[in-house]
């Protein structure tokens, strides 16, 4: 189904709990005016489309159905959901080989369908996955961006805020690197309304929150999800929207995405998350602030376990 409205128009790949949350989502939100699903499990993705559009006229216009690897032609923006779901106990890491292999049989299929689309990559291990991606197809490295640590980046803040009784909104905090366990904190650039966090937290006489604990909290935050329900969607549907959102308004909005890393901080041909201004053409530029060498020795030990992990599997 070509997009004949003019409109705008998501291709959701996987209809699990990741991809008909996303889909939910992006219906509540009035993100895009079409939204196909896509799973290898057809009724499971016909059934999803079907619960979302039996509701929409409670929320906005918008026509939902499922299709297969065709519907996909005249996306705007394709997400990408597929692949075995992190289990208990289990790292992003675990799940490498498995999900390599089925973008690897699906993935060359949709880009020929939709070769203009931006590809918003959900998948774990993400940044393994939008590495993937950007080997088996011919799509560009600014069209291809993994959500990468924009939740954790998301979860950071609202730590912050927690510790310091402030909105998230006024705390400006990120997470770089790996989706995962080798993800690091930029301390230096960490600042509240413009003022470094130990200046702020002296300032207010606020104890300074434990750096220590704050990155564990964070790296941790959805293994604890998955651990007392089974998996996370919602935080990461409202993620992956958001970022949908940035390129279907061409908002260059920046965000901590996982694109493909060629020269920051002496990273090469690795994906990993770093700050990006997100518009109508996906990545729209490249942001590269200024770190302690520590935090770029952090920063440059998660390269190297992504690329242990890349050298280990097949492409």
């Amino acid at each position: 189904m070509a997009n004949s409205k003019g409109g705008k128009k998501i291709t959701v790949l996987g209809a699990g709990n990741v991809g008909a949350t996303c889909a939910y989502t992006f219906a509540v939100a009035g993100t895009c005016s079409d939204i196909v699903l896509i799973d290898i499990n057809k009724e499971k993705a016909k059934g999803e489309a079907m619960d979302i559009r039996q509701g929409v006229s409670f929320s906005h216009n918008v026509e939902v159905i499922d299709g297969n690897y065709d519907d996909a032609v005249g996306s705007d923006i394709v997400v990408v959901t597929l692949g075995l779901a992190r289990k208990p106990g289990q790292t992003r890491l675990d799940l490498a080989q498995a999900n390599v292999n089925i973008i690897k049989d699906v993935m060359p299929k949709i880009a020929a369908a939709a070769p203009d689309a931006i590809y918003v990559v959900v998948s774990n291990p993400v940044d393994v996955i939008t590495y993937a991606i950007l080997k088996c197809t011919d799509l560009s490295p600014s069209q291809v961006i993994g959500s990468g640590t924009a939740l954790d980046t998301s979860r950071l803040r609202s730590s912050i805020a927690d510790h310091l009784d402030i909105s998230p909104n006024s705390v400006h905090a990120y997470v770089f690197g790996e989706h995962g366990d080798t993800s690091m904190i930029p301390w230096s650039i960490t600042n509240i309304a413009g003022s470094p966090m130990e200046e702020y937290c002296s300032e207010q006489n606020h104890a300074t929150p434990d750096e220590e604990e704050i990155i564990l909290e964070v790296r941790k935050a959805g293994a604890e999800v998955i651990k007392r329900k089974g998996a996370t969607f919602y935080a990461i549907a409202l993620t992956v929207n958001k970022i949908c959102d940035d390129i279907l308004r061409d908002s260059n909005n920046i965000r901590t995405v996982s694109t493909l890393i060629n020269g920051r901080y002496g990273i090469h041909d690795v994906c990993l998350s770093l700050p990006a201004v997100i518009g109508g053409h996906g990545i729209e530029k490249e942001v590269a602030p200024t770190l302690t060498d520590d935090e770029i020795a952090k920063l440059q030990a998660s390269a190297d376990a992504l690329r242990k992990v890349i050298n280990s599997l097949e492409f």
